[in-house]
């Protein structure tokens, strides 16, 4: 009689916050937390993934993310390799698909991709047997940077449901703002996208957030979540002037009130979107999401490489 065979579970990616369910997103907060626990001790490895191999794939430049995703593999224990597209022969002219399949071949367990197009990361899932991270592609999603986000609001309000998040500045380019606003959903919080009509996409509503263009809307939240004004992706038919920008939407001392929640996925602009005064004040988390950034993506390639619960996470060594 032949054996029977159960089908392989299918393989696990983070391509887009549309992929998760409330359950998967607590789910991967809720692991971070238990990570953050673990490594306030004296040896900071932990043994988790060892003998895997995380390779990161990225053709645009990134501080934060690259070196979190760095970091946060080798605190797991896993092999790592970096890729940058300056330096390697993605100089030379070799597609992402050659540049794909040559990675391919050394077996890699995960693959993170940052990328300028749009589907880059869904292009390499497709190519590859590793399960592939989505590390920014184009204005298409960052989902990593709205889970961090979503860890570091929870640290501050001890809760995600209900609150109410202004996203203001320069939503039309922003793939952090997408990934954020479908993560907001999916806890149950409230988001309203606040800057001139140029820089607020059409429809973005399908998103479930409100419209405001007037910058008074952002005293009623409880996070004022600025963005970066990206200059390299716009002209001057989107603001006359950043000086005019600054002046009508540029995030003051005066324009926040006490007890509000101050974040900016970084880098910053001082002095363009948000006053330098308000990036220092004790109301600014934006330090604490940088910290969130590095348990929050061990969380997730502990995530994506197994299908456990979160309790498995404490036999796995994490806690």
């Amino acid at each position: 009689m032949a054996e029977l065979r159960l089908p392989a579970p299918p393989r696990r990616h983070l391509l887009s916050i549309a992929d998760l369910d409330r359950s998967d997103v607590e789910r991967v907060l809720d692991t971070a937390a238990s990570i953050a626990a673990s490594i306030d001790r004296e040896v900071k490895k932990l043994p988790t993934l060892r003998g895997r191999t995380v390779v990161n794939l990225f053709y645009e430049s990134s501080t934060r993310t690259l070196s979190s995703f760095e970091l946060a593999a080798k605190r797991l224990s896993a092999d790592t390799m970096s890729l940058r597209s300056s330096g390697s022969s993605v100089d030379k002219g070799e597609s992402l698909k050659d540049t794909a399949l040559t990675l391919a071949a050394y077996e890699p367990d995960v693959i993170v991709v940052r990328h300028p197009s749009i589907g880059a990361p869904q292009f390499v899932a497709g190519l590859t047997d590793a399960h592939v991270v989505n590390a920014g592609d184009g204005k298409h999603q960052h989902p990593t940077q709205a889970l961090l986000d979503l860890y570091a609001m929870r640290g501050a309000f001890g809760r995600l449901e209900g609150l109410h998040v202004a996203i203001v500045g320069d939503v039309l380019h922003s793939r952090v703002a997408r990934s954020l606003l479908q993560a907001l959903a999916v806890v149950g919080a409230r988001a309203t996208v606040v800057g001139p009509p140029t820089l607020v996409p059409r429809a973005i509503e399908s998103l479930g957030c409100e419209v405001s263009y007037d910058i008074a809307a952002i005293r009623a939240a409880d996070v004022v979540y600025v963005l970066r004004m990206q200059r390299e992706r716009m002209g001057e038919a989107f603001v006359p002037s950043l000086r005019e920008y600054t002046a009508l939407y540029g995030i003051t001392p005066q324009r926040v009130r006490d007890g509000q929640v101050v974040m900016h996925p970084g880098p910053m602009n001082r002095g363009v979107e948000i006053d330098p005064r308000v990036a220092d004040s004790p109301g600014a988390i934006i330090t604490d999401q940088v910290r969130a950034g590095l348990v929050v993506r061990m969380a997730v390639l502990y995530d994506v490489l197994t299908v456990a619960p979160v309790a498995a996470a404490v036999e796995a060594g994490i806690a």
